[in-house]
């Protein structure tokens, strides 16, 4: 099995190692990632510049660099290297919960392994009092949901998000949707001029059975995701809606 490991955390985050040498167990790994951090890049594609690439030393892998996004690195790593089986993005430092799935640069790389026609698998886990969350203690786990998943090769894209502390166990979710209250705060840098942060605070509580509430019990969450956004029961109500109009005014 090859097995191609992009995040969007940069090709030196100590995430990236511990999933590779995790996911060596399973495959041939070779990592291709981006050459600085690309958080919240979302699936952006860079159109207006040539995209390279640089082999880069990481101890014991395979690896190269990328001066793109994300989704650039799959696009590039499923060029250039034949015959792809999965694609792994992460480990995340910071989870990718609920509405945070809309933005995420670590799960772009996996939907556009999903868009490809490949499997693909992101992985996250929040950092603890402000440190990187402890990647030893986690590989166990990234193993065992590897192991599930491999095994389960009707999802082609799955979401999957590590607890701070050792997890309690496994759970399958679905995405909360809870809402945020978008504030943005002002701020002054050292020099004096004015800039901006951008506040993502939950206004709601977390809904029993989703990522978030999964990850709060202590559980590694595992959700399957789709590519197709549409949504299937107002496209149902508007088709019913037309067929009416055209009954009474036929």
């Amino acid at each position: 099995m090859r097995i191609l490991i992009t995040n969007d955390d940069g090709v030196y985050s100590p995430g990236i190692a511990a999933l590779a040498q995790v996911a060596s167990r399973f495959g041939e790994v070779r990592i291709v990632a981006p050459d600085v951090e690309m958080s919240s890049a979302s699936h952006a594609i860079t159109a207006s510049r040539p995209v390279t690439y640089k082999r880069t030393p990481l101890p014991g892998l395979d690896a190269y660099r990328v001066n793109g996004t994300p989704g650039d690195c799959v696009m590039l790593g499923t060029t250039l290297w034949e015959k792809i089986d999965l694609v792994l993005s992460g480990i995340n430092i910071g989870a990718n919960l609920g509405n945070a799935i809309w933005h995420s640069g670590t799960l772009a790389g996996a939907k556009q392994a999903a868009l490809l026609g490949l499997r693909g698998i992101a992985l996250s886990a929040p950092a603890t009092d402000r440190e990187q969350p402890d990647f030893e203690l986690l590989k166990p786990w990234v193993a065992t949901v590897l192991e599930a998943l491999l095994e389960a090769p009707e999802l082609p894209l799955v979401n999957v998000n590590f607890p701070a502390r050792a997890p309690r166990g496994t759970r399958w979710t679905c995405q909360s949707m809870r809402h945020y209250d978008g504030k943005v705060v002002p701020g002054k840098d050292p020099m004096g001029r004015t800039h901006y942060w951008f506040t993502v605070v939950p206004v709601e509580s977390t809904e029993e059975g989703t990522d978030r509430w999964a990850i709060e019990q202590g559980h590694v969450s595992m959700t399957p995701l789709r590519l197709d956004l549409t949504d299937e029961e107002a496209l149902e109500q508007v088709r019913k809606l037309e067929s009416w109009k055209k009954l009474k005014f036929a």
